[in-house]
């Protein structure tokens, strides 16, 4: 995810075409992961909100760097305590 939040940032006018491979890893290991999952559905709102401002702001990207704080910062509090063993 980092990976491709950088790609994101780094590429402001190209990053759909310049991180695509990266967004499809994303997307695999979202389905997979537990913890990724739990993250995913306990941010849902911060990540749609940081989706939503990526396809309306194409051509700049950092306009959403404060919809990625948000999604990491609420990331940071989910409680994943026991989903390493699954």
């Amino acid at each position: 995810m980092e990976e491709y939040g950088a790609c994101v940032a780094s590429n402001p006018s190209t990053w759909q075409q310049q991180c695509h491979h990266l967004k499809v890893k994303v997307a695999q290991c979202t389905s997979s992961h537990p913890v990724i999952r739990k993250i995913r559905t306990d941010c849902a709102g911060e990540f749609s909100e940081f989706e939503r401002c990526l396809k309306e702001n194409q051509s700049s990207a950092q306009a959403c760097s404060s919809h990625v704080a948000r999604f990491l910062t609420c990331a940071n509090t989910v409680d994943i305590t026991g989903l390493g063993n699954q």
